[in-house]
This record gives C-alpha cells, structure tokens and sequence, in this order.
C-alpha cells in the first residue's frame, strides 16, 4: 500500500491520518493498529463518517483528537467482534465442574461470590456466567441469587453496557444457550430473548478501560477476559496478567481466548488448567 493517500470506495485514508488513529487508539485503550489493519480501519470508520455528515477522515481525525465521546466510538467500532451467549462453551462447562460447587458452598456459609466479566461488551459473556453460576434448577437458583453473589461486567462503552443492562436479545440468539438453561432464566417476549430479573439482579454493568486505574479491591473467584488480548501489545498484555494476578484469590481462574496466551512475569504465578483456561497459584 502506497504512503502516501489510499483511496477507498467514497473516501480517502491517507498514511497520516491513519497513524494519527493508531496512536490515539493506543494511548487511550492501548490497542495496537499495525498497517496491515489499514483497510479494517477504513471500513468501520466511514460508517461513523458517514453517520456524522462529515466530507472524510481528516475531519474525523479532527474530532478524535478534540471530544473523547468520539474517540471511544471510534475505538469500539475498530475492537467490535462477534460475540454470543455461552461462546466457547468449554469455559462455561469447566467452571460449572469445578468452580461452582465451591462457590455455592462460600455463598450459603454467607461468604462473597465475586465474579469479573472484564470486556463484556454487550452483555453474552456475563449472562452466561450468571446462568451457569445459578444452575439448571430455578428455585435453587433464585435462592443463590439472593446471597452475596455478584458477577462485575466491565467494557470501555456505554453503549453496549445499556444493552446488557435491559437484557433483552433477538429472539434467534435463544438457539446458543443450553436448553437446560434457557428453560430455567429466559423467555421469548415481543420477539426478543428476556434474561430473567435473578440474572440481572446479580450482573452489575460498568463503565472501565482496563488500562486505567481499577477501583476494585476484594479478591475474584474468577476472571473472564476473552478476546481483548488480541488487540494490545506485549508489554501491555504483561502489565494485564500481572493486575489480574493481584486481584485473583488463590485457587481461583483466569479464563481467556482461544488464540490467546498468560505470558511475562506474572505467568509463574498460574499453572495451566485446561484449554485457555489459568488456576492461580496458592
């Protein structure tokens, strides 16, 4: 591709502008967009373009640079992947075997269940471990609901986060979740896929990048951060790692993606668990 303009369908993406975007996007989210997600970057900035009226990037750019709103809905169009309930089920079945028994057990001798969704976007990931965490059996489940359980579902827009926090779906998206539980914490109503009010009650959606300071302090039983190491370099991969390892309780999870990997100095503090999936050593 050449350095100077790349010209694309309506508008042009030039070599500037685009580094320009790669650099904002690192410095506030710390994202890496190498040239080879030139084309990537087009494609999903000139809905936004087009969305504000603007005549192409260098206005845009302009924006970036100037009104943090629209820094983050560049940042969320450029990290947006697809997402489902109970998506890369194994890590739903692991917990189910071996975490879960443990946690229901802290939770009716009165102890804190606390559990990270840390990228969880529109809310899949979180209902899913809330599902998998209350079980098949809804009385039992309603029941654990009311203890001292909590599962914090964190992502860097707030757009997504209001979607979670209604939790309501298209109808279709029912066909992912296990019939065991979408029997017990779902309905179909008005053509949309309901989560059931115990769900919500124990999902509490917020606002965070992970880069910057967290304002958690007790420990996690279980982190989930899938698919959102992908996007930062090495070093700031290994900072992660380290953060998650501080606030994990010993014999606790880490649960990441399937193309993804605990690396750095804090990797010796976790021992393999099963696919993708990282206990924290005691």
């Amino acid at each position: 591709m050449s350095s100077a303009a790349a010209p694309v369908g309506d508008y042009t993406l030039d070599t500037a502008e685009f580094q320009a975007i790669a650099r904002m996007t690192y410095a506030h989210s710390g994202i890496t967009l190498p040239d080879g997600k030139r084309n990537l970057v087009y494609s999903r900035l000139t809905k936004q373009i087009r969305r504000r009226g603007l005549p192409g990037f260098p206005a845009y750019v302009e924006l970036m640079r100037n009104d943090p709103e629209v820094r983050r809905e560049a940042i969320f169009a450029l990290t947006t992947n697809h997402t489902k309930l109970f998506r890369e089920n194994h890590h739903f079945e692991h917990f189910a075997a071996e975490l879960r028994p443990r946690l229901i057990d802290a939770a009716e001798r009165g102890l804190p269940v606390r559990l990270w969704s840390s990228a969880s976007s529109s809310g899949e990931e979180p209902y899913s471990l809330a599902m998998t965490l209350l079980g098949t059996e809804r009385s039992a489940g309603a029941r654990l609901a009311t203890r001292d359980v909590a599962i914090l579902a964190t992502d860097l827009t707030p757009h997504v986060l209001g979607i979670a926090k209604a939790g309501r779906y298209p109808a279709e998206m029912a066909r992912d979740i296990p019939e065991r539980y979408r029997r017990s914490w779902t309905r179909i109503e008005g053509g949309e896929l309901v989560m059931a009010p115990e769900l919500r009650r124990i999902v509490s959606n917020r606002q965070l990048n992970l880069l910057d300071p967290w304002p958690m302090r007790g420990k996690f039983d279980a982190i989930f951060c899938r698919n959102v190491m992908i996007y930062f370099d090495e070093p700031t991969k290994e900072r992660l790692i380290e953060r998650f390892a501080e606030l994990l309780a010993p014999g606790s999870y880490l649960y990441i993606g399937h193309s993804e990997r605990v690396i750095g100095p804090a990797a010796a503090l976790f021992e393999p668990a099963g696919n993708t999936i990282y206990r924290r050593r005691g």
